[in-house]
């Protein structure tokens, strides 16, 4: 029989875990560990598995039952996910898409080797569909066909890697800076490619503090710059200030000694169809832009874009005479499969689709932040962003069963376009309900001001 297999009982241990009232040994005046600030790392806790065994040798009776012990396993399987799906609120991904067209082409092994403009010997390939959403990408971000370079990456932080590694190219010596809200990527590839790299403090509003990048780049005048702006930051969904960061960068006397990478894994995808939104735009001087396609796109596989300047790419390119073709990217081998999807949905919505997306995400994170603060729980939203920002739920079941992503005393919801208006109220008001419950017990209503500002912060002392 398939059966799942693990170390123990998973659900067991994992409640054993976790305290069901929160009150940690550091807890002191009823106050959690957490909302001192300490917050203990996650329980090593091994994940279940399903238990791989082989077919049954010469008994087709045997083999029957062990075809239909997967099949009903399989079926388990999907009823979980579509229930994981249903209850999806804290990570940025679009889970709105059809892709039943695309099913003819699951039979095929699609690999875009190399690099996407030059053939290889490999023939099973979608090249003709990785260019054209390129070419679209290259377009919203203004820089010509013949001046630009990209891939479609295995994921946003591919495209981080490989932007902050031509970066690195470019200027050995240079030193990353980047604010402390970046993705954890962007601190990934500072070890990975040994590059030292500066950590900016940002503001309360997630924004990288750009009075405290000119001091750290004042502290490192002799070498060159490789800086990370976030177009959305991971947490709070805040923008960096492109336009100031490149004054300060001419100011601080770095003019020809920088290289900007722009970090657009969500919003990236936004901002271009929001009016009032900054531009990210290649007629200003940045190096590249990379966005995640499996987030505001939807997309069923984890995949991404990362454009460059064709001329900062020659100092990556290598001829792979096994390919019969050049490589520029991290990762060589490329799902073929996910151009063919970001293909389709670009022909299926257009700008005027996503565009419609975009303010749809916008007007419902506005009615959560509302709703919160109307049911007493401490909340904010940065102006262009559809991450909203609320105290941390002390529910553990509560935060595991809407899947949320949690920093310190805060978590967070990412308005995506497959979240309406009714979903938001039902978690809305399930969140109040437990919250209540927990106050009867031991809990007063968190102070957030340190993390969302005192503005936003509901609790006795602030409110």
């Amino acid at each position: 029989m398939v059966g799942k297999k693990g170390g123990g009982d998973a659900d067991g241990e994992a409640a054993a875990a976790v305290d069901p009232i929160g009150v940690g040994v550091g807890a002191v005046a009823g106050l959690t560990d957490r909302q001192l600030g300490v917050v203990p790392p996650p329980a090593r806790v091994r994940a279940e598995g399903f238990e791989v065994m082989g077919p049954p040798v010469d008994d087709e009776e045997a083999a029957a039952g062990r075809r239909a012990d997967v099949a009903a396993l399989l079926a388990g399987f999907a009823h979980h996910l579509r229930d994981r799906t249903a209850h999806h609120l804290g990570y940025p991904y679009n889970l709105d898409f059809d892709f039943s067209v695309m099913a003819q082409f699951q039979s095929f092994s699609i690999n875009n080797l190399g690099d996407p403009f030059i053939e290889s010997n490999y023939g099973v390939h979608s090249r003709q569909f990785e260019v054209a959403v390129l070419d679209w990408f290259a377009c919203l971000w203004e820089l010509q066909q013949d001046q630009y370079w990209g891939y479609i990456t295995n994921c946003g932080t591919e495209g981080n890697l490989h932007g902050l590694l031509v970066g690195r190219e470019l200027f050995p010596d240079g030193i990353i800076y980047a604010s402390r809200e970046s993705h954890y990527s962007v601190f990934k590839a500072g070890r990975m490619y040994r590059v030292e790299c500066v950590k900016i403090d940002a503001l309360v509003t997630g924004e990288m503090n750009c009075a405290d990048f000119r001091a750290k780049l004042l502290e490192n005048l002799g070498r060159p710059a490789i800086v990370n702006v976030n177009i959305g930051t991971t947490v709070k969904g805040a923008i960096d200030d492109l336009d100031r960061i490149i004054s300060i960068l001419v100011e601080c006397g770095f003019q020809n000694r920088f290289y900007i990478h722009c970090d657009g894994a969500l919003a990236g995808l936004m901002m271009p169809f929001i009016r009032q939104a900054p531009k990210v735009t290649f007629t200003k001087p940045i190096g590249s832009v990379s966005v995640s396609g499996h987030k505001f796109m939807g997309c069923p596989v984890p995949c991404g874009v990362v454009i460059t300047r064709l001329e900062h790419v020659k100092v990556l390119s290598t001829d792979i005479e096994y390919l019969s073709s050049r490589d520029a990217t991290i990762m060589g081998s490329r799902n073929g499969h996910a151009p063919m999807y970001l293909w389709y949905t670009l022909n299926k919505k257009g700008y005027k689709g996503i565009r419609k997306e975009v303010q749809k995400c916008l007007r419902n994170a506005h009615h959560l932040a509302n709703r919160l603060k109307e049911m007493g729980v401490s909340a904010s939203l940065n102006e262009l962003s559809s991450t909203v920002v609320f105290e941390r739920p002390q529910d553990e079941t509560f935060v595991h069963k809407w899947q949320l992503a949690c920093e310190s005393s805060i978590a967070h919801v990412v308005v995506m376009p497959n979240i309406d208006v009714e979903k938001l109220d039902d978690f809305v008001e399930e969140l109040v309900a437990r919250r209540a419950w927990h106050e009867r017990k031991v809990f007063d209503i968190l102070c957030v001001a340190k993390d969302i500002g005192q503005e936003n912060c509901l609790c006795s002392l602030h409110n």
